[in-house]
């Protein structure tokens, strides 16, 4: 297996993980800020891994984006790869959208763990990993992974 496929392949499971702990952490954000939940170590752990991996599946995707045959050519012809919505979304959206998606992670685990009172440490952690996991997941690629 060359460099590229295992990238890719550690980016593709990758992403499952980092999707499961957003998910985990935007459900424990809204329960937490629906009702008078401690928030504990534990939720701080699970925000702390969510931010881990989904700023590691970042980097792995602007790595793929880096050495991908397909960037070079796309990169060189800009107006044929916005014209292309199966290249535009490889190369232009999925990467802008995830870019976002973490920096509102990051701005989500910074603001909880700041934040006064337990009610908005879950509110900034149900917002914030919550946009994020939204963002993630309307840029997936659906149609490779399920078909």
């Amino acid at each position: 297996m060359d460099f590229y496929n295992l990238i890719k392949n550690f980016h593709h499971y990758l992403a499952f993980l980092a999707l499961a702990l957003l998910f985990w952490a935007t459900i424990q954000g809204i329960i937490g800020s629906t009702s008078e939940k401690v928030f504990e170590e534990s939720n701080r752990k699970v925000n702390l891994f969510a931010l881990i991996s989904t700023h590691t599946m970042l980097l792995l995707g602007l790595v793929l984006l880096a050495i991908s045959p397909l960037a070079e050519t796309a990169f060189a012809d800009m107006g044929a790869t916005m014209k292309n919505g199966a290249l535009r979304k490889a190369i232009i959206e999925h990467p802008t959208t995830n870019i976002i998606a973490a920096v509102l992670v990051t701005i989500g685990n910074a603001k909880s763990k700041k934040a006064v009172g337990h009610g908005k440490k879950f509110k900034f952690t149900m917002i914030f990993f919550g946009a994020g996991l939204l963002l993630i997941l309307s840029r997936m690629p659906w149609d490779l992974l399920i078909g």
